[in-house]
């Protein structure tokens, strides 16, 4: 009959139509809703090859359309719950209904049919399901809930339909041969009762599942409706607008100043992504440009991971080569094959074991040529069999390449990162980042070469049980698969937060043991071996525990898979196992079921075991992802040309920028430099000057105003040709921890021996290198530390020199030097024809060195206060007036305490007292131990000193850091002692001390001085060179 067929067609296809369904309809609402939520905006950047790095994610900040957003409350969602709960109790009544009508209607045994078995089995654990993502999710029931319950109350009803019909019909044929025979005519048994009630009152609650939704989405639309309504009439309202300028959009938080200023920073975020900009972009999200870790970073759904993670796949996918394009092929066709051996091998073995079963009339039989077909798939079957070695084998240069696209391509992205970035990053947190492309790598090879051939697999395991075995098999396998996945999955969201956690402590770990490292001296300096071995204890114990959190969870998770899967099979084996006793089945068949249960087995636990893999990998990505996600503030506009050419003309025009725009860092900042002339900037820390650089370098762009280079706006020409035609001396000189040629040579690959040596001839630090062991193969040890301030400073402007720029950059280049070497360098950069034709500009606290300069600009809260020659600013008596008198003052206290000490040490001798002598390496040092009076005297010279000019008067320094450092590794270089004696032989910059015949030679390293040349510039404030003069 058609209602009959009609009947078993729905039982039979009515759970796994419902979870199809579901899957698709949850997974739809899942992707639609994560793009109503966010958008994505267009790097801006971009990787090896040209790829565009990963977009970024913005929270939109248009006013969105609520109506169709349905929110459903505490109290309905629990009433939908119970109903759903009642849902899944008529499916039990089936059951128990099912079972006792068996049991009384033995004469002759009565079934109910595997079409009825499907039905009441599958509906129970899919209507489960519904009950469970109706406690757990957050946002249930939503339209995939409404989708599948439609469907589901479509399939009751013809269920209920065909068997009422079929339940007359029968009872229709039982009458007519009763009355034909004279017998009592029964009505419809109990049994028939009762399944009608259950499906009628299941059929009743879906359909109230159903009503409910609909009668909330109503109310819902009609209450968003109205406030769409409300909220348009007040914006078209001039006396609805709020006071302050504010509006509040549904679903965001933007009430009150939180609200206003979140938006407002994401919006100048995004702003500063956009090239050419004018604002710059320097105003980067504070957690961006620190880049340090969240205690928790948000929680996403799989389409957003899906989404995020899909950016590396043109790094990955190896499009500029034919070759390796091939390779991916013949993987994924041996890929192929192997999943056919998968099916091959079960079938195989019960073959042979009903070929071994088997008796003729010659006895039993050797099945050779059956048993050679199984040992050969089982050569060719597993990941180490003869298919999937091939395939690993073949996949090795495709795996390099996509290592080495991606961690090239994060390399490049974190140098393409503008300063703001690098100001504020922790470096442990980026090193570790950078070293999770390993994992990425490793999880989209799982992807392609595991878990989508497992998911084959395992739909190839159903259809094979249903053709095979039978509807029932199937669906317990189905079951089997799902509810595995299910506790996996849960039991691994569960502990994502665990699983965060640890990552976040290794990061921790990681960064501890690289700030403790890279700050050994720091350490040594405070003997603080204790207190950093005890913190870096305790950032081990944290990760520990975390780990041993995340390991209970997986042991947890375990046990629950495997009670699962045992379940199942135990259900499985009893059922055929019942078969075969009762020979409907033979023995052979057991064999193929126990065989292909095991197999299956192999994809359930790489599953389990891949989600916790998938979910470190993606874990551990994410903050890779994050760093990619992070743009640079400062970015060439489209369409912008080199710099063809530069004299060094600088002119700038109104330049306005600020760091934070509540505090302005430069205002209005106007000034011009012609070609060859030196300027230089003083001022208070903090007033400006090295803004000016950075902005001069591009660093950051200005807000407002120009700043051009030879008549070219810089932000009209790309930012490489404007810093190649720039050398910058920092004061703070960080060298790469190889070699003195390879760094020296890293301002120009192609400059020559010579040419380096000329240059650090010019630096006046060619006899110091030459007087290494090593020379100019001398390591320099990490950035350089092995080396003194005074020669790495030297070995900086040498490396400038080396670059060959138009524009010359000193921030405090000298500042570690003493007054002799420093007088050298300068005359040969400023005055020399090293110094020709460039354009310098001097960023200095020691105003002796800056004397010479074409114009000499101060800054003062990122304004000019004044600006000359040293001689009109003198005259000016303004505030460089003040400094430079302060100046004087402090090294004329300087060399009185020198000549006090010399008149001491004279009298001491000439009473012929014990005076101690130097002794080791300084013997030779004539300072009469006072190289370093000079810091020690500034501080007694009163608050109103600035810091700056402190440094001024202890230039002396060097002698102690310089050659001090340089002795204890070289004292039996004669050119080295030479050298730092020459070093220690002056004080200050300005006052040169001298030895007389007699004293020299009565009084050994007691020098005397001459002081009118000092005094007299001390006194008068006139510059030294003039006294030089005279």
């Amino acid at each position: 009959m058609a209602s009959d067929r009609w009947l078993l067609t729905t039982m039979l296809c009515y759970p796994a139509v419902l979870l199809v369904t579901f899957i698709i309809s949850a997974a739809t609402y899942s992707i639609r809703s994560s793009k109503s939520e966010e958008e994505l905006m267009e790097s801006t950047a971009t990787g090896p090859g040209g790829k565009p790095l990963p977009a970024t994610k913005r929270r939109k900040r248009t006013q969105h359309n609520p109506v169709f957003e349905i929110y459903i409350g505490v109290w309905a969602q629990r009433v939908f719950q119970y109903i759903t709960a009642a849902v899944v109790l008529t499916f039990v009544a089936d059951c128990a209904a099912v079972i006792a009508h068996a049991m009384d209607d033995q004469a002759p045994a009565w079934w109910c049919g595997e079409e009825k078995v499907v039905y009441i089995v599958g509906g129970f654990s899919f209507h489960l399901y519904v009950l469970l993502t109706l406690v757990q999710w957050s946002n249930a029931p939503n339209v995939a809930h409404c989708a599948v319950w439609l469907l589901a109350l479509l399939g009751e009803a013809v269920i209920l339909a065909t068997q009422t019909i079929q339940d007359l019909s029968r009872h229709r044929v039982i009458r007519h041969i009763k009355l034909r025979e004279g017998d009592d005519v029964p009505g419809l048994d109990t049994y028939d009762h009762i399944d009608i009630i259950i499906a009628a009152t299941r059929f009743v609650l879906i359909a109230s599942l159903i009503f409910l939704y609909v009668a909330i989405a109503a109310k819902r639309y009609r209450k968003n409706r109205y406030v769409l309504a409300e909220e348009g009439r007040q914006s078209d309202s001039d006396e609805a607008s709020p006071l302050l300028g504010g509006q509040h959009h549904p679903g965001y938080q933007t009430q009150g100043d939180n609200g206003s200023d979140h938006s407002r920073s994401r919006a100048s975020s995004h702003h500063a992504s956009i090239p050419g900009n004018k604002d710059a972009g320097h105003e980067q999200q504070e957690d961006e440009a620190a880049f340090y870790r969240s205690d928790k970073l948000p929680h996403k759904n799989w389409w957003e991971y899906c989404r995020g993670y899909s950016v590396f796949f043109p790094y990955l996918w190896p499009s500029k080569s034919l070759r390796l394009q091939g390779v991916v092929l013949v993987c994924v066709i041996l890929v192929g094959f192997q999943r056919a051996v998968n099916v091959m091998v079960p079938l195989q073995y019960g073959k042979v074991t009903d070929l071994l079963s088997e008796e003729n009339e010659f006895g039993h039989h050797m099945p050779w040529a059956q048993i050679s077909l199984l040992i050969l798939y089982k050569f060719l079957q597993g990941n180490s069999g003869l298919i999937g070695s091939i395939r690993a084998i073949l996949w090795v240069p495709v795996s390099q390449h996509t290592y080495r696209a991606l961690t090239t391509a994060a390399f490049e992205h974190v140098h393409s990162l503008s300063l703001d970035f690098h100001l504020g990053k922790r470096t442990g947190e980026v090193l570790s980042a950078l070293n999770k492309g390993a994992s990425i790598n490793t999880f989209l090879e799982q992807v392609t070469f595991f878990v989508l051939p497992m998911v084959f697999d395992l739909f190839v395991a159903i259809v094979f049980f249903y053709y095979q075995f039978g509807s029932v098999y199937a669906l317990a396998v189905s079951i089997i698969t799902f509810y595995y996945l299910y506790v996996s999955i849960q039991m691994a969201q569960t502990r994502v937060d665990q699983r965060r956690d640890m990552v976040n402590a290794d990061r921790e770990e990681e960064a501890v043991k690289n700030d403790s490292i890279t700050s050994y001296e720091t350490v040594k300096y405070f003997n603080a071996e204790k207190r950093e071995f005890q913190r870096y204890r305790e950032a081990i114990k944290t990760y520990q525990e975390a780990e041993a959190k995340v390991t209970y969870g997986i042991q947890h998770m375990n046990m629950a898979q495997t009670a699962v899967f045992m379940t199942g099979i135990f259900s499985i084996l009893m059922i055929c196992a019942y078969e075969v006793a009762h020979g409907t089945r033979k023995v052979g068949v057991f064999v193929s079921l126990m065989s292909y249960l095991n197999q299956l087995q192999g994809p359930l636990n790489f599953f389990g075991s891949f989600y916790r893999t998938i979910q470190q990998a993606m874990v551990s990505g994410e903050r890779l992802l994050e760093l990619f996600k992070i743009q640079p503030s400062v970015v060439d506009r489209p369409g912008v040309e080199d710099l063809k050419k530069c004299e060094g003309q600088i002119r700038w025009k109104g330049v306005k920028f600020s760091y934070d725009r509540r505090r302005p860092a430069l205002r209005d900042l106007s000034f011009e430099c012609a070609p060859g002339t030196t300027t230089a900037f003083v001022g208070e820390s903090g007033g400006g000057k090295s803004t000016v650089f950075r902005l001069m370098f591009r660093y950051y762009n200005c807000e407002q105003g120009s700043i051009e280079i030879d008549g070219h706006d810089v932000k009209d020409v790309t930012i490489d040709s404007v810093r190649r035609y720039i050398g910058v001396v920092p004061q703070d000189t960080i060298l790469f921890n190889e070699t003195l040629m390879y760094n020296l040579q890293y301002a120009n690959p192609d400059a020559t021996e010579e040419d380096v040596f000329e240059a650090c001839r010019a630096a006046a630090i060619h006899d110091r290198i030459i007087g290494f062991p090593d020379g100019y193969n001398t390591k320099v040890g990490e950035r350089g530390l092995r080396l003194s301030g005074g020669e790495k400073q030297r070995v900086a402007i040498a490396r400038t020199i080396l670059k060959k720029p138009k524009i010359i950059m000193l921030d405090e280049a000298t500042s570690a030097l003493d007054g002799e070497t420093e007088q050298k360098i300068q005359s040969k950069l400023i005055s020399g024809n090293l110094g020709q034709d460039r354009t310098l500009l001097i960023i200095a606290h020691r105003l002796s060195t800056i004397t010479h300069a074409d114009q000499i600009i101060v800054l003062h809260n990122g304004t000019i206060a004044e600006r000359g020659t040293h001689e009109e600013l003198l005259a000016l008596g303004g505030r460089y007036a003040s400094m430079w008198d302060k100046h004087c003052r402090a090294e004329r206290a300087v060399h009185e305490a020198r000549l006090a000490s010399k008149k001491a040490n004279k009298l001491l001798a000439q009473a012929n007292l014990s005076v101690p002598r130097p002794t080791g390496l300084h013997a030779d040092d004539p300072s009469d131990g006072y190289a370093s009076m000079a810091s020690s005297t500034v501080l007694h010279t009163g608050p109103n000193t600035p810091r700056g000019e402190h440094a001024g008067s202890s230039s002396g320094s060097d002698a102690g850091s310089d050659t001090g450092s340089r002795r204890g590794s070289h004292a039996g270089s004669d050119v080295t002692a030479a050298s730092s004696q020459r070093d220690d032989e002056s004080i200050s910059g300005t006052f040169h001390l001298e030895e007389t015949e007699g004293e020299a030679s009565s009084d050994r390293g007691q020098p005397t001085t001459t002081l009118e040349q000092g005094q007299g510039a001390a006194a008068t404030g006139i510059p030294h060179e003039q006294h030089a003069a005279t």
